[in-house]
């Protein structure tokens, strides 16, 4: 694949610039940020779109030095660099709270959170995991529908056993007010319309750039969406089932993609040559 045609580029970071299993606390490496540099003077427009939070994905574009817009929550929320909320998507208060009560009657923890806060029912590995990544504490709350706090998300924290069944329930039940993802242990819940992919479609249109120059990379379920509108597309070679169906390209290499690599064929920006 070629980068000559492609203007804006959107990147996943947990599993994608982040390598799997490593401290959601961690930044990428010297060679990522280098060759994302070099994406940036030749004047290619780079985004970073994220399950995470607003603070967890602002401070990896510090790091990466990319002053853009940038996609949250799974798409649910679309930021300036400064914070500042373009737009968002939230769930509607009645359908919320069902779904608070749904997961509760099984015992499950729930995740309630908007951009700025991040609650749950009881600490668990995952809640954790995600507070970590999204740079924001967690905030225990047996009764998050209380809180005051409007959610754009939800998530139903299970097992593996138990997650594709809810997911199923969910999306069965709410198929016209909701976005599910089906993650391994969690079931990840948002309003119809929030997705990366819808999102990525939005910034384009705002930078006045056609889905044909731009490419999408990510690892994961939760960016299927971005995969498939993007007219460039590429998933690193561990990733799941669902972007491995859905990229146009399976990339080599060292796990994290981007890394500029040996051989030509080993990575997407090892193609790309290091001066304009």
């Amino acid at each position: 694949m070629s980068l000559d045609a492609i203007r804006l580029v959107a990147l996943d970071i947990d599993g994608t610039l982040l390598e799997p299993g490593v401290d959601p606390r961690d930044m990428p490496g010297d060679k990522m940020t280098a060759a994302i540099q070099r994406m940036q003077e030749r004047g290619i427009i780079v985004v970073l779109a994220s399950g995470r939070m607003y603070p967890g994905t602002v401070s990896v574009a510090k790091h990466l030095n990319i002053d853009q817009p940038l996609i949250c929550q799974q798409g649910a929320s679309l930021h300036n660099r400064n914070g500042s909320l373009r737009y968002g998507f939230s769930i509607d208060k009645k359908i919320a709270v069902e779904l608070v009560d749904y997961a509760m009657r099984d015992g499950w923890p729930v995740a309630w959170f908007d951009s700025e806060r991040y609650l749950v029912t009881r600490a668990c590995d995952e809640a954790d995991f995600f507070a970590k990544a999204s740079g924001i504490s967690m905030e225990i709350h047996r009764e998050p529908h209380r809180s005051g706090v409007v959610p754009t998300g939800i998530d139903i924290i299970s097992n593996k056993e138990r997650a594709s069944a809810i997911h199923a329930e969910i999306s069965t039940r709410y198929p016209e007010q909701l976005h599910v993802l089906n993650f391994p242990s969690v079931t990840a819940v948002h309003a119809v319309g929030a997705s990366k992919g819808k999102a990525l479609e939005k910034l384009a249109q705002d930078l006045g750039i056609r889905r044909t120059e731009v490419l999408a990379i990510g690892d994961s379920v939760n960016d299927v969406s971005m995969l498939m509108w993007a007219g460039h597309s590429a998933a690193p070679g561990h990733c799941d089932e669902f972007a491995r169906n859905s990229a146009k390209e399976i990339l080599k290499g060292e796990g994290c993609l981007l890394y500029t690599s040996p051989s030509p064929r080993d990575g997407l920006l090892s193609r790309m040559p290091s001066s304009a």
